[in-house]
């Protein structure tokens, strides 16, 4: 079957390049629409991935949907499979008067919880032509609420590549001066600012709450190190000095050590890492227990699919940094309890997340797309 993805960067998005990558090794015949300015491009190149090069601007939404139409109709796809909202709504527009087959695989449930990109998703959707792919059980029982049928609906995960090796550990207490004994409470996420014009007042990861939450209880673990790793992201340059400032105001114990390409290494150290994100899919948590580290996460997105409380780790909730304080002072509890549902959440998450299932299912999903879709058009 021949599929035409829509990609909004060539930078970033490795999960949507996964999927590509193993619909090629399927005997799919997968070509792309995407900017060709990123440090992807030759990646997706050797993977056998058709690249066409097309940026995407809603300011320049005319140019766009042009373009859109040009490249359609030169690949002529059984299929376009759509991986941003961004991409997802040019597409509709662009493609109204086509009769092809698009499925739109959802990020994050992000665009769901505002009333103004959840509408554009529904309204520009199209009966018989448009389905989705959910990437989170939240997702998924949000399109069924907003009345969208379960033959439109086929969920999965955006999987990774399983790396089963060992890490260095001690990495981050040698650099850092810590002992066994110190307690290291870890952040792995880029810095996003607030989106005023949504009415947030803090940044969507949720660092400022883990900052109130660890001095809430500082005093009474004097051995208590908050380390975060990830710089800002484009354009938030700003707001990360501002982070840092509130932290070092707030915490006494408290370390940015900005992008890292040794993320993996550095977790080892963790007695316990938090996800205290405002809005996510599986983000970072997917990261922390297939290294096996105890994970603390927000009760919101897709984090309750994979951090399961008794089971797998720890959900506190969302803007609540006493929430999170309780479940940090747990975690320094029960340590071998800790300990033990992250090596479960390893295990549970090495089916779970592996690429080439998720990527099966995606195979499977196309066909069944396909069939749903000549039924809706030949009658």
């Amino acid at each position: 079957m021949k599929s035409l993805h829509l990609v909004k960067t060539s930078t970033g998005a490795t999960w949507a390049f996964r999927v590509m990558r193993d619909l090629v090794q399927m005997g799919e015949d997968v070509h792309v629409a995407m900017p060709v300015d990123g440090i992807l491009v030759q990646q997706y190149k050797d993977a056998g991935i058709v690249i066409h090069e097309l940026n995407y601007s809603m300011k320049s939404a005319f140019s766009t949907i042009s373009k859109i139409r040009e490249v359609v109709d030169e690949v002529k796809p059984d299929i376009i499979h759509s991986h941003f909202v961004l991409t997802t709504l040019l597409m509709r527009m662009a493609l109204r008067k086509r009769n092809i087959a698009r499925v739109f695989e959802v990020p994050g449930p992000l665009h769901l919880e505002h009333a103004i990109y959840q509408n554009a998703d529904l309204w520009t959707a199209q009966k018989k032509r448009d389905f989705w792919i959910p990437t989170c059980q939240w997702s998924m029982d949000k399109y069924k609420a907003c009345g969208i049928d379960d033959s439109r609906l086929f969920l999965t995960y955006y999987g990774g590549d399983l790396v089963d090796r060992e890490y260095q550990k001690g990495v981050l207490r040698n650099e850092l001066g810590l002992t066994d004994k110190d307690i290291i409470v870890g952040m792995v996420a880029y810095m996003y600012a607030p989106k005023k014009y949504l009415g947030e007042k803090r940044g969507l990861k949720g660092h400022e709450d883990l900052i109130d939450a660890v001095a809430m209880i500082q005093d009474k673990y004097p051995n208590m190190h908050l380390v975060f790793i990830g710089g800002p992201w484009v354009g938030a340059e700003k707001y990360e000095q501002e982070v840092i400032a509130y932290g070092k105001e707030k915490v006494r114990n408290v370390y940015f050590l900005g992008t890292r390409r040794n993320v993996p290494d550095l977790y080892q150290d963790f007695d316990m890492v938090v996800h205290p994100s405002h809005s996510e899919n599986l983000g970072g948590a997917a990261e922390s227990l297939m290294l096996a580290v105890p994970t603390i996460a927000s009760n919101v997105g897709g984090f309750p699919d994979i951090v399961i409380p008794g089971k797998t780790g720890y959900l506190s909730e969302p803007f609540n940094p006493m929430s999170i304080a309780k479940a940090i002072e747990k975690v320094i509890a029960n340590p071998a309890e800790a300990k033990q549902m992250a090596e479960y959440g390893k295990a549970y998450l090495h089916d779970l997340l592996n690429a080439k299932k998720t990527s099966k299912d995606v195979y499977d999903f196309y066909r069944l797309i396909k069939e749903r879709f000549d039924e809706n058009n030949t009658r």
